[in-house]
């Protein structure tokens, strides 16, 4: 996660009474440093002075500094009442995107989490709409003094890459080919060969054609495992983000957690049941063409490597697919998906110390088909080496799913109306330094501009405020340091948790007008203080 530079440590969205500020004509404002998504639009740039002063705002604008001024309590419009969390096992990002990758070979299931928007700057209410305060860990800073360095917005968040070479959009998900899949793809390539060697000398160099050829045929069925979880993804209405093909496998990336315990067994098991599918079908093959053959070995290869994969994959412990399948039968017995998570995670822990100490043990007695005498020094070093990865994996996915198990437990704690700042509402040409007035004297954190009938149009950048120094507001009309609202820049104060992240994230900004159900003002939502709120609940224990 990017996190953007600035001075001073912003405060996550509440309105508490704070010290006195050095500049009595600026509001209290939010956060002008959060961190922002990863894919999030950079920060509008504040609106420049006139040439004469170009050079004397930016001098301004690089030195000034955080103020505290007084804030008054009051309450949003509506109800007013806080809005109490929802119980829910939901997966989300809290700071991304969170997705629920179901991987093949090693198997992988992990729930990513992702913060929408960028960094914060302020927005509007209606006059008397003042959001409650909750928050009582940060200081209250100025729109005209947010802690955003010299006046600098947020850098632009890099573009998320694809995943590697997108080879095509079966089911109209994206299938990418990671770069990590040509070293393994060559490894295979090698060690195939060798064997080719031993069984089919008269191929010649011709056998690593014929390697090559079987790595592509295992993955192809490390796809049709990662499309059967698609599939059934896609059954139960939940978004599957891309699948990827890598060094230890395929991993699929399901937005969004089963609702149910019977859906989360079956979308962990068509994997699994596809790879045993797969090597019957391949075993029949076989029994139709000569073994010592290249179509033979190629089939027997197949049909071993399949099978591998499905019993791999059924082992009891997250992150694999088995792990996944425990924990459905966890949860439909307790009731609480939690509860699920942790023993299939803990027995994906205890599972990755096995691998780690009897994979070598087992590969040096010959019970993995190998003569004791062939083992090697050589051998024994690799043996062990590749234990150390697999369990690496094991432990390390399942320790990211007891995280995000912790993460989907506070996520209903995150809601628009219990995040969202104070706001004043005011018209095109009003000056900056009016506009900060009338925001300091109704105990603000936003501005809006509305047309004469009251209707919200955009938006002022906090960014833009802290450019333009205190000399200059006068004549500075907010309507130029305003970002034009669209759409999906109006958010529901009802919305709350999983819900709420996903309409952040469909319209990355740095900050949201939230609106009553009447399509009354609100408030202002930044996405900075979302991502604030989501790191303190993550914070606190389970």
């Amino acid at each position: 996660m990017d996190v953007s530079g600035g001075s001073g440590q912003p405060r996550s969205g509440n309105d508490e009474p704070a010290e006195q500020s050095a500049d009595p004509t600026a509001p209290a404002a939010g956060p002008g440093d959060g961190p922002g998504p990863e894919r999030g639009p950079r920060a509008p740039r504040p609106a420049a002075p006139p040439a004469d002063q170009a050079e004397e705002t930016a001098e301004e604008a690089g030195t000034t500094q955080a103020g505290r001024p007084p804030v008054s309590p009051g309450t949003p419009a509506g109800t007013g009442k806080e809005s109490t969390a929802p119980g829910a096992d939901s997966t989300a990002t809290g700071t991304g995107k969170d997705s629920t990758a179901t991987g093949t070979g090693t198997g992988k299931d992990s729930t990513a989490t992702g913060t929408p928007g960028a960094a914060p700057t302020p927005g509007p209410a209606e006059p008397g709409h003042h959001p409650h305060s909750h928050d009582h860990d940060h200081d209250h800073r100025s729109l005209a003094h947010a802690g955003i360095a010299k006046g600098e917005p947020p850098e632009p968040r890099p573009k998320e890459p694809g995943g590697g070479i997108l080879m095509g959009r079966p089911f109209g998900v994206p299938v990418y080919v990671a770069p990590s899949w040509f070293l393994v793809a060559a490894l295979i390539t090698w060690v195939f060969g060798g064997q080719l060697d031993r069984v089919l000398p008269e191929l010649g160099a011709a056998r690593y054609l014929v390697s090559l050829f079987f790595a592509v045929a295992f993955y192809a069925s490390v796809l049709v495992h990662e499309l059967a979880h698609t599939v059934a993804a896609i059954r139960f209405k939940l978004p599957v983000r891309r699948i990827q093909l890598q060094f230890f496998g395929g991993v699929s990336e399901i937005e969004k957690e089963a609702e149910t315990p019977g859906r989360e067994f079956v979308l962990a098991f068509v994997g699994p049941l596809l790879s045993l599918v797969l090597a019957g079908l391949f075993y029949l093959a076989m029994t139709a063409v000569e073994p010592a053959t290249v179509p033979g070995v190629l089939l027997a290869g197949l049909m071993v490597s399949n099978l591998i994969v499905a019993i791999f994959n059924l082992l009891p412990g997250l992150p694999l697919d088995g792990g996944r399948m425990l924990r459905a039968v966890v949860w439909k017995l307790s009731g609480k998906p939690m509860t699920g998570t942790v023993a299939a995670a803990w027995v994906g822990r205890a599972l990755a110390v096995a691998v780690l100490v009897g994979l070598p043990l087992l590969n040096q007695s010959g019970a993995l088909g190998g003569s004791s005498e062939d083992v090697g020094g050589m051998d024994t070093v690799t043996d062990a080496l590749l234990a150390a990865i697999l369990a690496a994996i094991i432990w390390t996915g399942a320790g990211n799913s007891l995280r995000m198990a912790r993460l989907r437990e506070h996520l209903p704690e995150l809601r628009a109306r219990t995040l969202t700042r104070r706001a004043v509402p005011v018209e095109n040409d009003t000056p900056l330094s009016e506009a900060l007035r009338r925001a300091n004297a109704a105990g603000a954190r936003a501005l809006v501009v509305v047309d004469a009938d009251g209707n919200p149009l955009s938006l002022v950048r906090e960014a833009a405020i802290v450019g333009v120094p205190e000399h200059r507001r006068p004549w500075v009309p907010v309507s130029g340091l305003a970002q034009e609202l669209t759409d999906g820049m109006r958010v529901s104060a009802e919305l709350a948790g999983e819900e709420l992240l996903d309409v952040l994230r469909a319209t990355p900004a740095t900050e949201y007008l939230v609106v009553e159900e009447t399509g009354e003002i609100y408030g202002v939502l930044s996405a900075a203080d979302v991502e604030r709120a989501f790191v303190k609940a993550m914070a606190r224990p389970a």
